[in-house]
């Protein structure tokens, strides 16, 4: 797996915008808050932080893990969402401290049970990026279930 990140530089050179090529082709852009410091670096706000970047890599990992597995059970799957809640530590690096993924999974006659398990086995088994992420961070879960 490759990726590329090259520095947005405006005129001027200020300014802290990137944009990510990855192996596959796709781009991401990333950019920082305004500087609340003179001297301090800071973006223009043009788009999601690096570390957001990252929490949203975590639960599209995990929820890509939790429609396939529901799937390949042959579960009537219709939709999936996951709402990510992060806390970061207060210094330097300051890394993911605890991380709760509130997934919401709705189709047809979907066990509970089996949707809870899926959640688990992305958690425990399948998922790099929370496997990553949990080496500094307590993740937690909860589960809702709707009929469509």
């Amino acid at each position: 797996m490759e990726c590329t990140v090259q520095w947005m530089q405006p005129a001027g050179g200020e300014g802290m915008a990137f944009v990510a090529t990855t192996g596959s082709g796709h781009v991401v852009v990333m950019d920082g808050a305004p500087a609340t410091q003179p001297g301090e670096p800071g973006g223009r706000n043009l788009a999601p932080r690096p570390m957001e970047t990252v929490l949203a890599g975590a639960g599209g990992c995990s929820a890509y893990d939790v429609v396939y597995i529901l799937k390949k059970g042959r579960q009537d799957v219709r939709d999936c969402s996951v709402r990510l809640r992060a806390e970061r530590a207060a210094s330097d690096p300051k890394v993911f401290t605890s991380i709760h993924m509130h997934f919401v999974v709705a189709g047809r006659g979907l066990d509970r049970a089996r949707v809870e398990r899926a959640v688990q086995l992305s958690h425990d088994k399948y998922c790099s990026a929370v496997a990553m992420l949990g080496a500094t961070a307590a993740i937690t879960t909860s589960v809702e279930v709707q009929e469509v």
